[in-house]
């Protein structure tokens, strides 16, 4: 297998870096502050329910354990 087989890869300069990221970050629609304030009241409700859903589970299956395996020592 020969290295000329492979074009090689040209780096790119900083300074040409930089402008294509500020090109990208142009073309992004950037959410109004309705919509802002939206996701964050949506993420925010999601988060609270998650924890409360993983909480309630994991003091149900603590109390499951407890029960199962005697949590009551005899002493």
């Amino acid at each position: 297998m020969s290295d000329s087989a492979t074009p090689k890869a040209t780096r790119t300069s900083p300074a040409t870096f930089y402008r294509q990221v500020v090109a990208e970050l142009r073309k992004v629609v950037w959410p109004t502050q309705n919509q802002l304030r939206t996701y964050f009241v949506v993420v925010l409700v999601f988060v609270v329910v998650m924890m409360a859903l993983t909480s309630s589970l994991d003091l149900g299956f603590g109390k499951l354990a407890l029960w199962a395996f005697g949590g009551q020592s005899n002493g």
